[in-house]
Protein backbone atom coordinates (compact mmCIF):
# COMPACT_ATOMS: atom_id res chain seq x y z
CA UNK A 1 0.00 0.00 0.00
CA UNK A 2 1.30 3.40 -0.92
CA UNK A 3 1.95 5.80 1.79
CA UNK A 4 0.25 9.16 1.63
CA UNK A 5 2.36 11.97 2.74
CA UNK A 6 1.17 14.97 4.67
CA UNK A 7 1.57 16.99 1.52
CA UNK A 8 -0.88 14.80 -0.43
CA UNK A 9 -3.44 15.03 2.33
CA UNK A 10 -3.31 18.85 2.26
CA UNK A 11 -4.53 19.13 -1.36
CA UNK A 12 -8.07 20.36 -1.27
CA UNK A 13 -10.22 20.12 -4.35
CA UNK A 14 -13.66 21.46 -4.93
CA UNK A 15 -15.93 19.17 -6.80
CA UNK A 16 -17.32 21.39 -9.59
CA UNK A 17 -19.44 18.68 -11.16
CA UNK A 18 -22.74 20.11 -9.93
CA UNK A 19 -21.90 23.79 -10.58
CA UNK A 20 -23.48 23.67 -14.05
CA UNK A 21 -26.67 22.25 -12.55
CA UNK A 22 -26.81 24.99 -9.93
CA UNK A 23 -26.20 27.72 -12.53
CA UNK A 24 -28.95 26.26 -14.72
CA UNK A 25 -31.41 26.16 -11.81
CA UNK A 26 -30.58 29.77 -10.89
CA UNK A 27 -31.10 30.83 -14.50
CA UNK A 28 -34.51 29.12 -14.61
CA UNK A 29 -35.44 30.69 -11.26
CA UNK A 30 -34.63 34.23 -12.41
CA UNK A 31 -36.39 33.75 -15.75
CA UNK A 32 -39.55 32.56 -14.03
CA UNK A 33 -39.61 35.22 -11.30
CA UNK A 34 -38.67 38.24 -13.44
CA UNK A 35 -41.53 40.40 -14.67
CA UNK A 36 -41.23 41.75 -18.17
CA UNK A 37 -42.41 45.33 -18.52
CA UNK A 38 -44.60 45.94 -21.56
CA UNK A 39 -45.06 49.30 -23.24
CA UNK A 40 -48.79 49.91 -23.00
CA UNK A 41 -48.89 52.57 -25.68
CA UNK A 42 -51.73 55.03 -25.99
CA UNK A 43 -54.94 53.94 -24.32
CA UNK A 44 -57.70 54.79 -26.76
CA UNK A 45 -61.20 53.38 -26.63
CA UNK A 46 -62.11 52.21 -30.12
CA UNK A 47 -65.71 52.11 -31.35
CA UNK A 48 -67.36 48.68 -31.55
CA UNK A 49 -67.09 46.83 -34.84
CA UNK A 50 -70.14 46.98 -37.06
CA UNK A 51 -70.90 45.65 -40.51
CA UNK A 52 -73.28 48.55 -41.11
CA UNK A 53 -72.11 51.87 -42.47
CA UNK A 54 -72.09 54.54 -39.77
CA UNK A 55 -74.62 57.34 -39.82
CA UNK A 56 -73.29 60.54 -41.26
CA UNK A 57 -73.98 63.59 -39.19
CA UNK A 58 -73.59 67.16 -40.31
CA UNK A 59 -71.61 69.06 -37.72
CA UNK A 60 -71.38 72.78 -37.33
CA UNK A 61 -67.99 73.73 -38.64
CA UNK A 62 -67.43 76.05 -35.69
CA UNK A 63 -67.50 73.04 -33.30
CA UNK A 64 -64.78 71.08 -35.17
CA UNK A 65 -61.13 71.69 -34.36
CA UNK A 66 -59.44 70.09 -37.37
CA UNK A 67 -55.75 69.24 -36.97
CA UNK A 68 -53.87 67.99 -40.03
CA UNK A 69 -50.28 66.75 -39.82
CA UNK A 70 -48.50 66.37 -43.17
CA UNK A 71 -45.56 64.19 -44.19
CA UNK A 72 -43.20 67.06 -43.37
CA UNK A 73 -44.49 66.97 -39.76
CA UNK A 74 -46.08 70.40 -40.15
CA UNK A 75 -49.41 71.24 -38.51
CA UNK A 76 -52.39 72.82 -40.15
CA UNK A 77 -55.01 73.71 -37.53
CA UNK A 78 -58.36 74.92 -38.85
CA UNK A 79 -56.62 75.93 -42.07
CA UNK A 80 -53.80 77.85 -40.37
CA UNK A 81 -50.18 76.70 -39.83
CA UNK A 82 -49.30 76.22 -36.16
CA UNK A 83 -46.39 75.02 -34.04
CA UNK A 84 -46.90 71.99 -31.79
CA UNK A 85 -45.89 74.12 -28.79
CA UNK A 86 -48.91 76.43 -29.39
CA UNK A 87 -51.41 73.60 -29.92
CA UNK A 88 -52.37 72.95 -26.27
CA UNK A 89 -53.29 76.54 -25.40
CA UNK A 90 -55.11 77.03 -28.70
CA UNK A 91 -57.10 73.80 -28.23
CA UNK A 92 -58.02 74.79 -24.65
CA UNK A 93 -59.27 78.16 -25.86
CA UNK A 94 -61.26 76.50 -28.67
CA UNK A 95 -62.93 73.98 -26.34
CA UNK A 96 -63.72 76.35 -23.44
CA UNK A 97 -64.34 79.45 -25.60
CA UNK A 98 -64.10 81.81 -22.60
CA UNK A 99 -64.54 84.94 -24.73
CA UNK A 100 -67.61 83.67 -26.61
CA UNK A 101 -66.00 83.80 -30.04
CA UNK A 102 -68.31 82.87 -32.89
CA UNK A 103 -65.64 80.77 -34.64
CA UNK A 104 -64.89 78.55 -31.60
CA UNK A 105 -66.99 75.76 -30.07
CA UNK A 106 -70.44 76.77 -28.87
CA UNK A 107 -69.80 74.98 -25.58
CA UNK A 108 -67.37 72.30 -24.37
CA UNK A 109 -69.92 69.50 -24.77
CA UNK A 110 -70.13 70.24 -28.50
CA UNK A 111 -66.40 70.59 -29.21
CA UNK A 112 -64.89 67.91 -31.43
CA UNK A 113 -61.19 67.59 -32.14
CA UNK A 114 -60.45 65.90 -35.45
CA UNK A 115 -56.90 64.61 -35.92
CA UNK A 116 -55.72 63.50 -39.34
CA UNK A 117 -52.19 62.41 -40.20
CA UNK A 118 -50.27 61.65 -43.33
CA UNK A 119 -48.85 58.17 -43.68
CA UNK A 120 -45.42 59.81 -43.80
CA UNK A 121 -45.87 61.60 -40.46
CA UNK A 122 -43.17 60.66 -37.97
CA UNK A 123 -44.42 58.75 -34.93
CA UNK A 124 -42.66 61.25 -32.66
CA UNK A 125 -44.71 64.09 -34.18
CA UNK A 126 -47.94 62.09 -33.93
CA UNK A 127 -47.29 61.47 -30.23
CA UNK A 128 -46.36 65.10 -29.59
CA UNK A 129 -49.58 66.32 -31.23
CA UNK A 130 -51.71 63.70 -29.45
CA UNK A 131 -50.09 64.53 -26.09
CA UNK A 132 -50.77 68.25 -26.56
CA UNK A 133 -54.43 67.62 -27.40
CA UNK A 134 -54.86 65.22 -24.47
CA UNK A 135 -52.98 67.68 -22.26
CA UNK A 136 -55.47 70.42 -23.21
CA UNK A 137 -58.31 68.27 -21.90
CA UNK A 138 -56.36 67.32 -18.77
CA UNK A 139 -55.74 70.99 -17.96
CA UNK A 140 -59.38 71.91 -18.58
CA UNK A 141 -60.52 69.05 -16.32
CA UNK A 142 -58.05 70.13 -13.65
CA UNK A 143 -59.22 73.76 -13.78
CA UNK A 144 -62.88 72.73 -13.56
CA UNK A 145 -62.19 70.37 -10.65
CA UNK A 146 -60.39 73.18 -8.83
CA UNK A 147 -63.35 75.53 -9.37
CA UNK A 148 -66.07 73.02 -8.45
CA UNK A 149 -64.46 70.85 -5.76
CA UNK A 150 -61.35 72.77 -4.69
CA UNK A 151 -59.04 69.87 -5.56
CA UNK A 152 -57.11 68.99 -8.72
CA UNK A 153 -58.50 66.40 -11.13
CA UNK A 154 -56.79 63.07 -10.48
CA UNK A 155 -57.46 59.39 -9.95
CA UNK A 156 -57.89 60.19 -6.24
CA UNK A 157 -60.99 62.23 -7.04
CA UNK A 158 -64.16 60.21 -6.35
CA UNK A 159 -65.64 58.55 -9.42
CA UNK A 160 -68.87 60.59 -9.27
CA UNK A 161 -66.91 63.85 -9.28
CA UNK A 162 -64.67 62.68 -12.15
CA UNK A 163 -67.79 61.72 -14.11
CA UNK A 164 -69.34 65.15 -13.43
CA UNK A 165 -66.20 66.84 -14.77
CA UNK A 166 -66.15 64.68 -17.91
CA UNK A 167 -69.87 65.28 -18.46
CA UNK A 168 -69.22 69.03 -18.58
CA UNK A 169 -66.07 68.70 -20.72
CA UNK A 170 -66.20 65.40 -22.60
CA UNK A 171 -63.09 64.41 -24.51
CA UNK A 172 -64.11 63.92 -28.13
CA UNK A 173 -60.99 63.25 -30.17
CA UNK A 174 -61.72 61.78 -33.59
CA UNK A 175 -58.85 60.24 -35.53
CA UNK A 176 -59.40 60.00 -39.25
CA UNK A 177 -57.83 57.39 -41.50
CA UNK A 178 -54.28 58.47 -42.45
CA UNK A 179 -53.94 59.70 -46.01
CA UNK A 180 -51.15 60.42 -48.44
CA UNK A 181 -51.11 64.23 -48.41
CA UNK A 182 -47.58 64.18 -49.80
CA UNK A 183 -48.88 62.45 -52.94
CA UNK A 184 -51.65 64.97 -53.44
CA UNK A 185 -54.55 62.96 -51.95
CA UNK A 186 -56.72 64.42 -49.23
Amino acid sequence: MARTSARDRMKNEINAGSMADIAFLLLIFFLVTTTIVEDKGITVKLPPWSEEDPETQRLKERNVYAVLVNAGNELLVRGQPMRVSDLRDNAKEFIANPNGRSDYAEKPTMAIISLKNDRGTEYRTYLAVYNELKGAYNELWDELAQRKFGVPYSDDLPLAQRKAIKDEIPMVLSEAEPTNFAEGGS
